[in-house]
């Protein structure tokens, strides 16, 4: 046989071995999108959902509700973590992500199928957090399995950038998410939208399932998986081991607090808080904040594979510290530019008017819990609160009066009465409630790219650094366990804390100072206790 023939033949397998790796990493990816949109479609109509499934009367205890709701899915992600990762270590990868595909998508058909609280009264809200943490039971075990599948399948030197294709995955379901909205808000009235137009997004869905699980099916195990089965070399006790054996353990923390838990609140805040920030504070409409959230993920998404692709040349650590570094000292001052170009005209009544509450007593239970006992505001101070909350007007509380009344700038302080209330504010310079805001539109999509791209930095390394970090035998576990503490406890219910924050305050930006010190002090952690894994052996 000719060298010709030898070398034509071996560029030929090597082509072919190119391409079966392609469609592995195009299957599990495309798999993991349509997730990932499961599980982000509730997010992306959260602050709409609080009109539908929890009771009128207060506002902003209802966004509060709605979006603790968001974060009730991040609640049993650490659990789905524990008892799809102990599977995908024992029965295999493949096997695993398809079980939690399924549940993800059934449990997202059924959200889009429920009775709203006018008719269901309290049924509603429950039952809709009961879908909620069977959704995030299942992306509990999705993504580790699948970013563990496709790096055991990736050559070394490219890992982080193979990887990368399952790190844009969140990006590109909320993207396909808020796209579906989109279409389906202009395609319909604003009334049939609010009627039954929400539910095709959640309805649509299973049509995503039958789809991925139809690509998913065709996939094979992974063969580092195959090896460690077949030398025997596969733990009995997956979960066991990574809790039990210290070394292990100490992987999970230095996972969670030098990476994961900095990278969940920049993603969470720059790609969920600021639609929220967006639509109730700066008074965009949804179409609006949608259309520049689109635009800023379109513009922003391509640096996950920059990032993962720069990885493979200089190593994961140092771009994830940096990113969460840069990310403490510069979400303040993004935010504040958002708020500026969002709506000027209310970021310049801001600027020039405090309000003051004087009261005694300014304290009432605003949470989910304290909903279910009183749904409605019934003290003056929480209805003023709610009331300037829902205008977007900071305000400042004295307990320095008996009785409550409210100072505008250097006007005098008056009794509280909604009607005179707005009408000073008005006349102060207040937007009108029925006035469309018109924003900067460059600018503020330029503020949302900046975003897009600080959780770019920090999660297009994340899924090689993660596989790398653990061993074989508990790689499954390891990856899922730490990847859902720090998304799910920490990043998953930060839009809810600074919207509580916001509401307890008054200051609109006071809650991103969550995100601000865990960034912080994930960048500290990281820089000091995160080894470098660039290159390392998957096979051990």
């Amino acid at each position: 046989m000719s060298i010709q023939a030898i070398t034509s033949g071996t560029t030929s397998a090597s082509h072919h071995l190119d391409r079966d790796k392609k469609r592995i990493v195009f299957a599990a990816a495309l798999g993991t999108v349509f997730e990932w949109y499961d599980f982000f479609i509730y997010g992306s109509l959260a602050a709409f959902f609080s009109t539908l499934f929890f009771p009128k009367g207060n506002e902003t205890a209802a966004l509060l509700a709605a979006l603790a709701t968001f974060g009730a899915g991040f609640v049993l992600r650490p659990f789905g973590a524990v008892v799809f990762g102990r599977l995908g270590d024992l029965v295999g990868r493949k096997k695993t992500f398809l079980v939690t595909m399924l549940v993800m998508g059934l449990a997202t058909a059924a959200v889009g199928l429920l009775p709203t609280f006018e008719t269901l009264g309290w049924w509603a809200p429950a039952i809709l957090v009961g879908l909620r943490l069977l959704q995030g039971l299942a992306v509990g075990g999705e993504f580790g399995g699948a970013v563990t599948y496709v790096a055991e399948h990736s050559d070394s030197d490219k890992r982080g950038f193979t990887t990368s294709w399952i790190q844009i995955t969140a990006t590109l379901g909320l993207f396909l998410s808020l796209a579906v909205i989109l279409l389906c808000r202009y395609s319909m009235s604003v009334e049939s939208f609010a009627s039954w137009g929400w539910r095709i997004p959640f309805v649509g869905s299973i049509g995503l399932l039958v789809l991925s699980l139809y690509i998913r099916l065709k996939l094979h195990e992974s063969p580092v998986f195959q090896q460690m089965k077949a030398e025997g070399k596969g733990s009995k006790n997956p979960i066991g081991d990574t809790f039990g054996d210290p070394r292990n353990l100490r992987l999970v923390l230095v996972a969670i607090f030098g990476v994961v838990a900095g990278q969940a609140v920049i993603w969470y805040t720059g790609h969920f808080y600021s639609l929220y920030f967006m639509t109730t504070t700066l008074k965009m409409s949804h179409e609006q904040a949608n259309t520049y959230l689109l635009a800023g993920l379109a513009l922003g998404t391509p640096f996950f594979l920059f990032f993962g692709w720069l990885s493979d040349k200089i190593g994961r650590k140092w771009i994830v510290v940096t990113g969460c570094a840069l990310s403490a000292v510069l979400i303040m001052p993004l935010f504040q530019g958002l708020a500026t170009y969002g709506n000027p005209a209310l970021a310049e009544f801001r600027a020039r008017t405090l309000v003051v509450i004087h009261a005694n007593d300014c304290s009432e239970d605003q949470s989910l819990f304290g909903q279910l006992f009183s749904p409605l505001a019934t003290k003056e101070c929480t209805r003023v609160k709610a009331l300037l909350t829902s205008r977007a007007v900071p305000y400042a509380v004295k307990a320095d009066s008996a009785s409550l009344s409210v100072q505008i700038g250097d006007q005098p302080a008056m009794a509280f009465d909604e009607a005179k209330l707005l009408k000073t504010l008005n006349e102060s310079g207040l937007p009108s409630a029925k006035a469309p805001a018109e924003p900067n539109a460059p600018m503020v999509i330029a503020v949302l790219f900046a975003l897009v791209f600080l959780a770019t930095m920090v999660y297009g390394p994340l899924g090689a650094l993660l596989v790398e970090l653990f061993p074989v035998h508990i790689r499954y576990s390891g990856v899922s366990v730490a990847l859902q503490l720090g998304n799910g406890w920490i990043g998953g219910f930060a839009p809810f804390v600074a919207t509580a924050v916001v509401i307890a305050t008054g200051n609109i930006l006071g809650g991103l100072w969550y995100t601000v010190v865990i960034a912080g002090l994930t960048a500290i952690i990281g820089a000091l206790f995160l080894p470098e894994t660039r290159g390392r052996d998957l096979s051990t």
